[in-house]
């Protein structure tokens, strides 16, 4: 009698589970896939539905009407990949570059812009460009501090004043208020090098108020790596602050080894509370100008004209050089330096300093001051280990981000990782190499990066979350992109949906433009 009861209430309650709600109407069902909601448990079998620009169904539930059901067998399904990192900027409000193809073939649905302190410093006005013309993913901005310093001090290697520092305060104010999800610095860039900890950390301050982070290119990610990383930390802790350190690593061979102390001085402060974290991108090259890259800062103060007049100073000149000469050797004279976009030369593209320097039969300095006095090179900087790379993927505080930017085909060399970088991490680094479970990879990815901009509604497959989705073929999911040719999509990805709206279908890109401007909900709560 006792089993019997218990078997009927057993039924009963199955029964409830299954009637308790009403069955769903739909625009789209995700049928029979694998379900990685971005939490970072393991796959399960399940379905997605979207209405709208909602989620209203993972798992397991009773559909009414579909618009339309896709099925999703043998395939992933995880939450809209979030960069963290992404140079795309103005291109997000360019005709040509806003639908950003190379993006949202990842899988990835939202960019976070302004990086390493560079970027609009007028939040609402840049968000109301994307509104208007729209982007193939959403953008979250901010406010970069070495554009900010440049618009009130210039590009000047001096201290601020106090009044500079109040206004740049109230422009920080602004720039919250507008929405802006924090703040960053590139700390070997100019101007933003010429800042000193004080500085950022009175404008972080008025950041903290409004709930945003403190992301930084650090000072050093060579031998400096471990002052730099306290430096990072120092100002979030003293600012109040979440501090985020951007494309974490050790460059330079005399540096490989150390990112294991950078990293147990992150754990150091997040054992003690503090909220520290970081991103990288799954490749053992950089990429930024040749001038950032073999040129000391303070030959680049006033910027590349007044650089080029100190490379002739008969006085600076010869000191300027020797400098510049003991880097490129640094670097393997040149080889380890390739150049990615040139304009003047094209046919440099893709090829290194030394290649050129050995072509052109000149010392690989020489080769440098040429492409100096002609305006400069992009360049992309073979600087890490695999080793290292792979070390710091694995942590857990670790995000996905590319550093890269909205792209389209041309005779520029760029760094592969706008094409490939969420593909890499978990199509080669996870699905392939097992370095790290899908699962982790998919988190780094999506919740990860979520949580540590404090965006809520993204970045989880879950009831209620924005409808940024991707499905992806496990078996054929992977970059394409190399170093020797950039300017690839990546593979395997079968469907994305950005606001519920369909970017990728049956592995071909809409072009839609559905994403939006996010703003921090500080900035909502304001009424802003």
């Amino acid at each position: 009698m006792k089993l019997l009861l218990t078997i009927c209430v057993s039924f009963t309650l199955r029964l409830a589970a299954t009637f308790a709600a009403e069955p769903l109407d739909v625009d789209v069902l995700l049928k029979g896939g694998t379900l990685f909601d971005g939490s970072g448990a393991p796959g399960v079998a399940g379905d997605v539905a979207i209405k709208g620009d909602k989620i209203v169904g993972v798992g397991t539930f009773a559909v009414r009407y579909a618009g339309r059901t896709i099925d999703c067998t043998g395939l992933y399904i995880a939450p809209g990949f979030v960069d963290l990192h992404s140079h795309s900027d103005n291109l997000m409000a360019d005709p040509i570059y806003r639908a950003s193809v190379n993006y949202v073939i990842q899988g990835c649905t939202t960019q976070v812009t302004g990086n390493c302190g560079g970027g609009p410093i007028r939040v609402g006005e840049f968000y109301e460009k994307i509104d208007k013309g729209g982007a193939g993913t959403n953008v979250a901005h901010l406010l970069p501090q070495g554009a900010l310093r440049d618009h009130v001090i210039g590009n000047i290697d001096r201290k601020a004043t106090p009044e500079e520092i109040a206004n740049m305060r109230e422009l920080a104010d602004q720039a919250m208020r507008d929405g802006a999800w924090g703040m960053s610095t590139g700390l070997i860039y100019v101007p933003s090098v010429y800042a000193d900890t004080a500085e950022i950390v009175a404008i972080a301050q008025v950041v903290a108020q409004h709930g945003g982070i403190y992301a930084s290119h650090i000072r050093g990610e060579g031998t400096e790596l471990l002052t730099a990383v306290n430096e990072a930390l120092q100002i979030g802790r003293e600012a109040g602050l979440p501090a985020h350190i951007s494309h974490f690593k050790a460059s330079g061979q005399e540096a490989w080894g150390t990112l294991r102390a950078a990293a147990n001085l992150v754990e150091q402060a997040r054992s003690n509370g503090q909220k520290a974290t970081a991103d990288q991108y799954p490749y053992i090259a950089s990429s930024t100008s040749l001038e950032a890259t073999i040129v000391p800062t303070w030959a680049r103060s006033g910027g590349s004209k007044e650089f080029r007049k100190r490379l002739e100073d008969p006085e600076q000149g010869p000191r300027l050089k020797e400098a510049i000469r003991q880097s490129i050797e640094k670097k393997r004279d040149g080889a380890a330096i390739m150049i990615a976009r040139y304009r003047p030369r094209p046919e440099w593209n893709g090829k290194t300093l030394k290649e050129i320097a050995d072509a052109e039969q000149k010392p690989p300095l020489d080769a440098a001051l040429e492409i100096f006095q002609e305006g400069g090179a992009a360049i992309v900087n073979f600087s890490m280990h695999e080793d290292d790379v792979r070390m710091a993927m694995q942590l857990p505080w670790v995000a996905t981000a590319s550093d890269g930017g909205s792209k389209l085909p041309n005779e520029d060399k760029p760094h592969p990782r706008s094409y490939g970088t969420f593909a890499r991490k978990i199509g080669h680094y996870a699905l392939r190499e097992k370095v790290i479970t899908v699962e982790h990879a998919v988190r780094a990815s999506s919740a990860l990066p979520a949580e540590i901009l404090g965006m809520t509604d993204r970045g989880r497959l879950a009831v209620g979350q924005f409808a940024d989705v991707v499905v992806f073929d496990p078996k054929t999911y992977i970059d394409t992109a190399t170093f020797a040719e950039p300017h690839q999509y990546s593979a395997g990805t079968k469907y994305v949906f950005v606001n519920g709206h369909p970017a990728v279908h049956d592995g071909v890109p809409t072009g839609v433009l559905a994403g939006r401007a996010l703003r921090h909900p500080s900035s909502v709560a304001q009424g802003q």
